[in-house]
Protein backbone atom coordinates (compact mmCIF):
# COMPACT_ATOMS: atom_id res chain seq x y z
CA UNK A 1 0.00 0.00 0.00
CA UNK A 2 1.14 3.17 -0.87
CA UNK A 3 1.64 5.88 1.88
CA UNK A 4 0.46 9.03 1.69
CA UNK A 5 3.44 10.74 3.01
CA UNK A 6 6.89 10.08 4.36
CA UNK A 7 8.54 12.48 6.00
CA UNK A 8 12.68 11.81 6.74
CA UNK A 9 14.94 13.57 9.52
CA UNK A 10 18.36 13.04 10.41
CA UNK A 11 20.74 14.58 12.71
CA UNK A 12 24.50 14.20 14.84
CA UNK A 13 23.38 10.71 16.24
CA UNK A 14 20.12 9.90 14.75
CA UNK A 15 18.06 9.35 12.00
CA UNK A 16 14.25 8.59 11.55
CA UNK A 17 11.52 8.22 9.36
CA UNK A 18 7.26 9.34 9.77
CA UNK A 19 5.26 7.93 7.76
CA UNK A 20 1.32 8.31 7.20
CA UNK A 21 -1.35 6.52 5.29
CA UNK A 22 -3.97 9.48 5.44
CA UNK A 23 -4.06 12.92 5.36
CA UNK A 24 -5.07 13.64 8.15
CA UNK A 25 -3.16 11.09 10.43
CA UNK A 26 -2.29 9.73 14.07
CA UNK A 27 0.48 7.95 15.56
CA UNK A 28 3.29 7.59 18.23
CA UNK A 29 6.92 8.13 18.15
CA UNK A 30 9.21 5.52 18.84
CA UNK A 31 12.81 6.03 20.35
CA UNK A 32 14.84 2.43 19.07
CA UNK A 33 18.13 2.83 21.32
CA UNK A 34 20.55 -0.22 20.53
CA UNK A 35 23.07 -0.65 22.93
CA UNK A 36 26.09 -1.65 20.76
CA UNK A 37 27.65 -0.60 17.37
CA UNK A 38 26.28 -4.34 15.61
CA UNK A 39 22.80 -4.21 16.79
CA UNK A 40 22.68 -0.17 15.51
CA UNK A 41 24.03 -1.60 12.39
CA UNK A 42 21.18 -4.23 12.16
CA UNK A 43 18.16 -1.51 13.36
CA UNK A 44 19.42 0.72 10.65
CA UNK A 45 18.68 -1.57 7.65
CA UNK A 46 15.09 -2.37 8.81
CA UNK A 47 14.52 1.49 10.10
CA UNK A 48 12.41 2.45 7.41
CA UNK A 49 10.63 -1.06 6.99
CA UNK A 50 9.54 -0.83 10.42
CA UNK A 51 8.13 2.43 10.63
CA UNK A 52 5.92 1.88 6.80
CA UNK A 53 4.45 -1.51 8.28
CA UNK A 54 4.52 0.56 12.00
CA UNK A 55 2.30 3.34 10.07
CA UNK A 56 0.52 0.13 8.19
CA UNK A 57 -0.67 -1.46 11.37
CA UNK A 58 -1.84 2.07 13.06
CA UNK A 59 -3.98 2.78 9.77
CA UNK A 60 -5.87 -0.65 10.27
CA UNK A 61 -5.84 0.67 13.95
CA UNK A 62 -7.25 3.66 13.52
CA UNK A 63 -10.94 2.29 12.08
CA UNK A 64 -12.41 3.53 15.06
CA UNK A 65 -11.38 7.60 14.87
CA UNK A 66 -11.41 10.38 12.02
CA UNK A 67 -7.25 9.58 12.08
CA UNK A 68 -5.53 8.24 9.80
CA UNK A 69 -2.33 5.88 10.68
CA UNK A 70 0.94 7.29 10.99
CA UNK A 71 4.34 5.90 12.98
CA UNK A 72 7.37 7.23 13.66
CA UNK A 73 10.53 5.40 13.94
CA UNK A 74 13.78 7.49 15.58
CA UNK A 75 17.17 5.05 15.44
CA UNK A 76 19.42 6.73 18.04
CA UNK A 77 23.47 5.96 17.96
CA UNK A 78 25.10 4.36 20.89
CA UNK A 79 25.42 6.75 24.03
CA UNK A 80 23.85 9.36 22.36
CA UNK A 81 20.85 10.97 24.34
CA UNK A 82 17.35 9.41 23.20
CA UNK A 83 15.75 12.32 25.13
CA UNK A 84 17.94 15.17 22.69
CA UNK A 85 17.05 12.98 19.68
CA UNK A 86 13.60 12.98 20.48
CA UNK A 87 13.41 16.80 21.00
CA UNK A 88 15.12 17.19 17.78
CA UNK A 89 13.19 15.00 15.59
CA UNK A 90 10.21 16.24 16.78
CA UNK A 91 11.18 20.22 16.12
CA UNK A 92 11.92 18.71 12.63
CA UNK A 93 8.65 17.13 11.98
CA UNK A 94 7.57 21.14 12.84
CA UNK A 95 9.96 22.60 10.80
CA UNK A 96 8.60 20.34 8.06
CA UNK A 97 5.02 20.51 8.62
CA UNK A 98 4.43 24.41 9.99
CA UNK A 99 2.38 26.69 7.69
CA UNK A 100 1.71 23.70 4.96
CA UNK A 101 -2.55 23.92 5.69
CA UNK A 102 -2.43 20.27 4.30
CA UNK A 103 -0.27 18.81 7.46
CA UNK A 104 -2.68 17.03 9.91
CA UNK A 105 0.06 15.51 11.84
CA UNK A 106 -0.51 14.14 15.41
CA UNK A 107 1.98 12.20 17.83
CA UNK A 108 1.99 9.89 20.73
CA UNK A 109 4.31 8.50 22.77
CA UNK A 110 5.49 4.60 22.50
CA UNK A 111 9.01 3.49 23.73
CA UNK A 112 11.06 5.32 25.65
CA UNK A 113 9.28 8.49 25.12
CA UNK A 114 9.42 9.80 28.78
CA UNK A 115 6.31 11.98 30.24
CA UNK A 116 9.15 14.99 30.10
CA UNK A 117 9.80 14.71 26.23
CA UNK A 118 5.86 14.63 25.50
CA UNK A 119 5.41 18.01 27.72
CA UNK A 120 8.95 19.74 26.10
CA UNK A 121 7.39 18.51 22.76
CA UNK A 122 3.85 20.38 23.50
CA UNK A 123 5.67 23.28 24.58
CA UNK A 124 7.84 23.23 21.83
CA UNK A 125 4.63 23.11 19.20
CA UNK A 126 3.32 26.44 21.18
CA UNK A 127 6.90 28.00 20.82
CA UNK A 128 6.92 27.69 16.82
CA UNK A 129 3.55 28.53 16.45
CA UNK A 130 1.49 25.45 15.96
CA UNK A 131 -2.16 26.70 15.37
CA UNK A 132 -3.24 23.68 17.68
CA UNK A 133 -0.16 23.15 19.88
CA UNK A 134 -1.92 20.97 22.57
CA UNK A 135 -3.15 18.84 19.60
CA UNK A 136 0.79 18.08 18.38
CA UNK A 137 1.60 15.36 20.99
CA UNK A 138 -0.73 13.12 23.31
CA UNK A 139 -0.55 11.44 26.47
CA UNK A 140 0.42 14.70 28.47
CA UNK A 141 1.23 14.58 31.83
CA UNK A 142 -1.34 16.92 32.87
CA UNK A 143 -3.63 18.39 30.58
CA UNK A 144 -3.99 15.43 28.91
CA UNK A 145 -4.59 11.32 29.62
CA UNK A 146 -1.27 9.51 30.03
CA UNK A 147 -2.11 6.26 29.27
CA UNK A 148 0.38 4.57 31.59
CA UNK A 149 -1.47 6.46 34.89
CA UNK A 150 -4.69 5.24 33.48
CA UNK A 151 -4.04 1.71 32.10
CA UNK A 152 -5.42 2.41 28.81
CA UNK A 153 -4.16 0.26 26.16
CA UNK A 154 -4.65 -2.33 28.65
CA UNK A 155 -8.44 -1.64 29.33
CA UNK A 156 -8.62 -2.77 25.56
CA UNK A 157 -6.45 -5.72 25.90
CA UNK A 158 -8.42 -7.43 28.72
CA UNK A 159 -11.46 -6.55 27.40
CA UNK A 160 -10.62 -8.89 23.96
CA UNK A 161 -9.05 -11.36 26.96
CA UNK A 162 -11.73 -11.76 28.65
CA UNK A 163 -14.14 -12.29 25.46
CA UNK A 164 -11.65 -15.00 24.44
CA UNK A 165 -11.63 -16.90 27.24
CA UNK A 166 -14.72 -17.32 27.41
CA UNK A 167 -14.67 -18.54 23.60
CA UNK A 168 -12.68 -21.02 24.73
CA UNK A 169 -14.63 -22.31 27.94
CA UNK A 170 -13.07 -20.32 30.77
CA UNK A 171 -15.26 -17.75 32.98
CA UNK A 172 -12.21 -15.37 34.21
CA UNK A 173 -14.30 -14.39 37.05
CA UNK A 174 -14.81 -17.68 38.51
CA UNK A 175 -12.27 -20.07 36.66
CA UNK A 176 -8.54 -19.90 37.18
CA UNK A 177 -6.42 -19.11 34.59
CA UNK A 178 -2.75 -18.59 33.78
CA UNK A 179 -0.74 -15.46 31.76
CA UNK A 180 2.55 -15.54 30.08
CA UNK A 181 3.40 -11.76 29.28
CA UNK A 182 6.87 -10.07 27.61
CA UNK A 183 7.09 -6.23 28.72
CA UNK A 184 8.10 -5.68 32.40
CA UNK A 185 5.90 -4.55 35.51
CA UNK A 186 7.50 -0.80 34.51
CA UNK A 187 6.24 -0.93 30.99
CA UNK A 188 3.09 0.68 30.03
CA UNK A 189 0.69 -2.09 28.59
CA UNK A 190 2.46 -5.11 30.81
CA UNK A 191 2.43 -2.96 33.97
CA UNK A 192 -1.13 -2.33 33.65
CA UNK A 193 -2.04 -5.50 32.19
CA UNK A 194 -0.23 -6.83 35.67
CA UNK A 195 -2.13 -4.40 37.67
CA UNK A 196 -5.65 -5.07 35.66
CA UNK A 197 -5.36 -9.29 36.63
CA UNK A 198 -3.90 -9.51 39.51
CA UNK A 199 -6.65 -6.85 41.22
CA UNK A 200 -9.81 -7.72 38.82
CA UNK A 201 -9.37 -11.19 39.43
CA UNK A 202 -7.31 -12.11 42.63
CA UNK A 203 -8.62 -15.29 43.15
CA UNK A 204 -8.56 -16.53 39.06
CA UNK A 205 -5.54 -14.61 37.77
CA UNK A 206 -2.01 -16.49 37.98
CA UNK A 207 1.13 -14.67 36.00
CA UNK A 208 3.06 -17.70 35.16
CA UNK A 209 6.40 -15.98 33.46
CA UNK A 210 6.81 -12.61 32.44
CA UNK A 211 10.13 -11.49 30.14
CA UNK A 212 11.18 -7.83 29.72
CA UNK A 213 14.75 -5.72 28.68
CA UNK A 214 16.08 -6.46 32.40
CA UNK A 215 15.43 -10.71 32.12
CA UNK A 216 13.02 -13.27 32.91
CA UNK A 217 10.68 -14.08 36.43
CA UNK A 218 8.95 -17.45 36.03
CA UNK A 219 6.79 -19.99 37.81
CA UNK A 220 4.46 -22.18 36.94
CA UNK A 221 2.64 -22.14 40.19
CA UNK A 222 2.08 -18.60 39.63
CA UNK A 223 4.88 -15.80 40.42
CA UNK A 224 3.48 -14.16 43.63
CA UNK A 225 0.86 -11.14 43.48
CA UNK A 226 1.88 -8.99 46.04
CA UNK A 227 5.43 -8.84 44.66
CA UNK A 228 4.58 -8.25 41.42
CA UNK A 229 2.09 -5.45 42.48
CA UNK A 230 4.95 -3.83 44.55
CA UNK A 231 7.28 -3.79 41.21
CA UNK A 232 4.66 -2.05 39.55
CA UNK A 233 3.82 0.59 41.90
CA UNK A 234 7.30 1.11 42.10
CA UNK A 235 7.96 0.86 38.36
CA UNK A 236 10.65 -1.53 38.72
CA UNK A 237 11.80 -4.30 35.79
CA UNK A 238 11.36 -7.85 36.52
CA UNK A 239 14.71 -8.58 37.44
CA UNK A 240 14.12 -6.57 40.74
CA UNK A 241 11.42 -9.78 41.70
CA UNK A 242 12.43 -10.62 44.89
CA UNK A 243 13.90 -14.04 44.54
CA UNK A 244 12.37 -15.07 48.43
CA UNK A 245 8.96 -14.63 46.95
CA UNK A 246 9.39 -17.34 44.54
CA UNK A 247 7.51 -20.64 45.22
CA UNK A 248 9.62 -24.37 44.91
CA UNK A 249 9.41 -23.97 41.26
CA UNK A 250 10.04 -20.45 40.50
CA UNK A 251 13.57 -18.77 39.01
CA UNK A 252 14.43 -15.09 38.63
CA UNK A 253 17.63 -14.60 35.82
CA UNK A 254 18.79 -11.31 34.71
CA UNK A 255 19.86 -10.64 31.66
CA UNK A 256 23.31 -10.14 32.50
CA UNK A 257 23.33 -14.03 34.49
CA UNK A 258 24.53 -16.91 32.44
CA UNK A 259 21.65 -18.09 29.82
CA UNK A 260 19.70 -14.82 31.02
CA UNK A 261 19.64 -13.55 27.39
CA UNK A 262 18.53 -16.90 26.48
CA UNK A 263 15.88 -17.19 29.00
CA UNK A 264 14.06 -13.95 28.09
CA UNK A 265 13.66 -14.78 24.70
CA UNK A 266 12.22 -17.81 24.73
CA UNK A 267 10.21 -17.73 27.63
CA UNK A 268 7.21 -17.09 25.67
CA UNK A 269 7.92 -20.91 23.74
CA UNK A 270 8.65 -22.69 27.22
CA UNK A 271 5.45 -21.80 29.70
CA UNK A 272 2.67 -23.57 29.07
CA UNK A 273 -0.70 -21.39 29.68
CA UNK A 274 -3.83 -20.39 28.70
CA UNK A 275 -3.37 -16.98 27.44
CA UNK A 276 0.13 -15.38 26.15
CA UNK A 277 -0.17 -11.45 26.09
CA UNK A 278 2.75 -9.56 24.36
CA UNK A 279 3.01 -6.30 25.97
CA UNK A 280 6.57 -5.64 24.49
CA UNK A 281 9.26 -6.73 22.39
CA UNK A 282 10.67 -5.94 18.88
CA UNK A 283 8.14 -6.48 15.82
CA UNK A 284 8.15 -9.85 14.30
CA UNK A 285 9.25 -11.42 17.91
CA UNK A 286 7.33 -14.94 16.40
CA UNK A 287 8.20 -15.23 12.49
CA UNK A 288 8.25 -18.11 10.06
CA UNK A 289 11.24 -19.64 11.30
CA UNK A 290 10.66 -19.94 14.56
CA UNK A 291 6.74 -20.07 14.99
CA UNK A 292 7.00 -23.95 15.41
CA UNK A 293 8.73 -23.52 18.81
CA UNK A 294 5.39 -22.52 20.12
CA UNK A 295 4.54 -25.89 19.77
CA UNK A 296 4.78 -28.37 22.01
CA UNK A 297 6.24 -31.89 21.52
CA UNK A 298 2.43 -33.40 21.45
CA UNK A 299 1.79 -30.50 18.45
CA UNK A 300 -0.52 -28.62 20.84
CA UNK A 301 0.19 -24.95 21.01
CA UNK A 302 2.36 -23.55 24.18
CA UNK A 303 -0.89 -21.61 25.01
CA UNK A 304 -4.09 -21.71 22.87
CA UNK A 305 -4.43 -17.97 22.78
CA UNK A 306 -2.64 -14.84 22.19
CA UNK A 307 -3.87 -11.48 22.25
CA UNK A 308 -0.87 -9.08 21.02
CA UNK A 309 -0.71 -6.19 23.21
CA UNK A 310 2.43 -5.48 21.35
CA UNK A 311 2.48 -4.14 17.47
CA UNK A 312 3.67 -6.71 14.81
CA UNK A 313 5.20 -8.83 17.76
CA UNK A 314 3.85 -11.69 15.21
CA UNK A 315 4.10 -11.59 11.70
CA UNK A 316 1.31 -11.87 9.22
CA UNK A 317 3.02 -15.82 8.18
CA UNK A 318 3.12 -16.33 11.78
CA UNK A 319 0.10 -16.20 12.68
CA UNK A 320 -1.59 -17.74 10.03
CA UNK A 321 1.13 -20.74 10.75
CA UNK A 322 -0.03 -20.55 14.24
CA UNK A 323 -3.86 -20.41 13.42
CA UNK A 324 -3.63 -23.49 11.55
CA UNK A 325 -2.60 -25.16 14.61
CA UNK A 326 -5.42 -24.10 16.67
CA UNK A 327 -4.23 -21.01 18.23
CA UNK A 328 -6.83 -18.64 18.35
CA UNK A 329 -4.97 -14.60 17.76
CA UNK A 330 -6.53 -11.21 18.24
CA UNK A 331 -4.56 -9.27 16.07
CA UNK A 332 -2.61 -5.80 17.39
CA UNK A 333 -4.69 -4.04 14.73
CA UNK A 334 -7.57 -5.16 17.05
CA UNK A 335 -6.39 -6.15 20.66
CA UNK A 336 -4.51 -2.87 21.32
CA UNK A 337 -6.39 -0.20 19.60
CA UNK A 338 -7.96 1.60 22.64
CA UNK A 339 -4.83 3.41 23.20
CA UNK A 340 -5.12 5.69 19.68
CA UNK A 341 -8.78 6.25 20.39
CA UNK A 342 -8.19 7.99 23.91
CA UNK A 343 -5.31 9.67 22.27
CA UNK A 344 -7.99 11.09 19.67
CA UNK A 345 -10.43 12.27 22.00
CA UNK A 346 -7.86 13.70 24.11
CA UNK A 347 -6.68 15.89 21.41
CA UNK A 348 -10.55 16.75 20.05
CA UNK A 349 -10.58 18.12 23.75
CA UNK A 350 -7.55 20.05 23.21
CA UNK A 351 -9.15 21.65 19.88
CA UNK A 352 -12.63 22.27 22.30
CA UNK A 353 -10.99 23.45 25.52
CA UNK A 354 -8.98 25.45 27.26
CA UNK A 355 -6.18 23.86 29.47
CA UNK A 356 -8.11 24.87 32.61
CA UNK A 357 -11.36 23.80 31.10
CA UNK A 358 -9.92 20.19 30.53
CA UNK A 359 -8.23 19.79 33.95
CA UNK A 360 -11.51 21.17 35.81
CA UNK A 361 -13.36 18.50 34.16
CA UNK A 362 -10.85 15.87 33.57
CA UNK A 363 -12.10 12.81 35.78
CA UNK A 364 -15.13 12.66 34.15
CA UNK A 365 -13.78 13.18 30.51
CA UNK A 366 -11.09 10.40 31.76
CA UNK A 367 -14.03 7.96 33.22
CA UNK A 368 -16.29 8.37 29.89
CA UNK A 369 -13.79 7.87 27.45
CA UNK A 370 -12.54 4.86 29.53
CA UNK A 371 -16.67 3.84 29.42
CA UNK A 372 -16.32 4.55 25.49
CA UNK A 373 -13.20 2.14 25.16
CA UNK A 374 -14.59 -0.61 26.59
CA UNK A 375 -17.59 -0.39 24.36
CA UNK A 376 -15.46 0.08 21.85
CA UNK A 377 -13.25 -2.99 22.51
CA UNK A 378 -16.78 -5.21 23.44
CA UNK A 379 -18.38 -4.59 20.43
CA UNK A 380 -14.99 -5.67 18.33
CA UNK A 381 -14.31 -8.44 20.21
CA UNK A 382 -17.78 -10.15 20.13
CA UNK A 383 -18.52 -9.14 16.54
CA UNK A 384 -14.47 -11.18 15.69
CA UNK A 385 -15.85 -14.38 16.72
CA UNK A 386 -19.27 -13.76 15.88
CA UNK A 387 -18.13 -14.03 12.34
CA UNK A 388 -15.39 -16.72 13.02
CA UNK A 389 -18.49 -18.75 13.52
CA UNK A 390 -20.10 -17.85 10.38
CA UNK A 391 -16.52 -18.16 9.01
CA UNK A 392 -14.83 -20.90 10.04
CA UNK A 393 -12.47 -21.08 6.84
CA UNK A 394 -11.11 -17.61 8.07
CA UNK A 395 -9.02 -16.65 11.07
CA UNK A 396 -9.32 -13.87 13.71
CA UNK A 397 -6.72 -12.07 12.32
CA UNK A 398 -7.99 -12.39 8.54
CA UNK A 399 -11.26 -10.93 9.60
CA UNK A 400 -9.65 -8.20 11.80
CA UNK A 401 -7.73 -7.26 8.52
CA UNK A 402 -11.38 -7.27 7.03
CA UNK A 403 -13.14 -5.26 8.99
CA UNK A 404 -10.46 -2.44 9.18
CA UNK A 405 -10.52 -2.31 5.83
CA UNK A 406 -14.37 -2.06 5.21
CA UNK A 407 -14.56 0.53 8.30
CA UNK A 408 -11.36 2.51 6.28
CA UNK A 409 -12.99 2.69 2.73
CA UNK A 410 -16.38 3.45 3.92
CA UNK A 411 -14.92 6.54 6.06
CA UNK A 412 -13.04 7.94 3.03
CA UNK A 413 -16.70 7.80 0.69
CA UNK A 414 -18.28 9.45 3.50
CA UNK A 415 -15.75 12.02 3.82
CA UNK A 416 -15.28 13.19 0.49
CA UNK A 417 -18.97 13.29 -0.07
CA UNK A 418 -19.76 16.22 2.95
CA UNK A 419 -19.17 19.58 2.15
CA UNK A 420 -19.12 20.29 5.90
CA UNK A 421 -20.84 18.06 8.42
CA UNK A 422 -22.18 21.87 10.53
CA UNK A 423 -23.75 22.99 6.65
CA UNK A 424 -25.17 19.78 5.12
CA UNK A 425 -28.52 19.64 6.31
CA UNK A 426 -29.37 16.30 3.91
CA UNK A 427 -28.24 13.48 6.24
CA UNK A 428 -28.14 15.31 10.15
CA UNK A 429 -24.61 15.15 10.04
CA UNK A 430 -24.56 18.12 12.61
CA UNK A 431 -25.91 15.34 15.07
CA UNK A 432 -23.69 12.33 14.09
CA UNK A 433 -21.08 14.64 14.63
CA UNK A 434 -21.90 16.38 18.04
CA UNK A 435 -22.71 12.48 19.13
CA UNK A 436 -18.96 11.27 18.41
CA UNK A 437 -18.47 13.79 21.27
CA UNK A 438 -18.53 12.57 24.54
CA UNK A 439 -20.96 13.78 26.92
CA UNK A 440 -19.10 16.27 29.34
CA UNK A 441 -17.37 17.25 25.74
CA UNK A 442 -20.75 18.00 24.10
CA UNK A 443 -21.92 19.90 27.24
CA UNK A 444 -19.16 22.19 27.50
CA UNK A 445 -18.32 22.62 23.89
CA UNK A 446 -21.23 21.57 21.13
CA UNK A 447 -21.15 25.12 20.20
CA UNK A 448 -17.39 25.20 19.63
CA UNK A 449 -17.44 22.40 16.91
CA UNK A 450 -16.47 24.98 14.37
CA UNK A 451 -13.12 25.12 15.62
CA UNK A 452 -12.90 21.38 14.61
CA UNK A 453 -10.37 21.74 11.19
CA UNK A 454 -12.64 20.95 8.10
CA UNK A 455 -11.23 17.92 7.51
CA UNK A 456 -11.05 16.64 11.01
CA UNK A 457 -14.85 17.40 10.65
CA UNK A 458 -15.39 15.16 7.85
CA UNK A 459 -13.60 12.41 9.47
CA UNK A 460 -15.52 12.35 12.24
CA UNK A 461 -18.75 11.94 10.51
Amino acid sequence: TLPFAILFAVGRAFEGFHVRFQEVARGGMRLVCPRSAEAHSLECERLFREAYALARAQHLKNKDIPEGGSKAVVLVEPEASAAECGRVFADALLDLTLGDPAEFLYLGPDENVSNELIEWISLRAARRGHPLPATFMSSKPGAGINHKAYGITSEGITVYLEVALRQAGIEPKTDPFTVTLTGGPDGDVAGNQIKILLTRYPKTARVVGIADGSGVAEDPDGLNAQELLRLTEEQLPIASFDPSRLGPNGRVVSLNEPGGVQLRNTLHHRLVCDAFVPGGGRPGTIHEQNWSQFLQPDGRPISPLIVEGANLFLTDGARTLLGQHGVTIIKDSSANKCGVICSSFEILASMLLSQEEFLAHKAAFVEQVVQRLRQLALLEAELLFQERRRRPDLGLPELSLRLSGVMLRAAEAVAHSIEDPLQDQRFGTREVLLDYLPPILRQLAGDRVDRIPLEYRQRIV
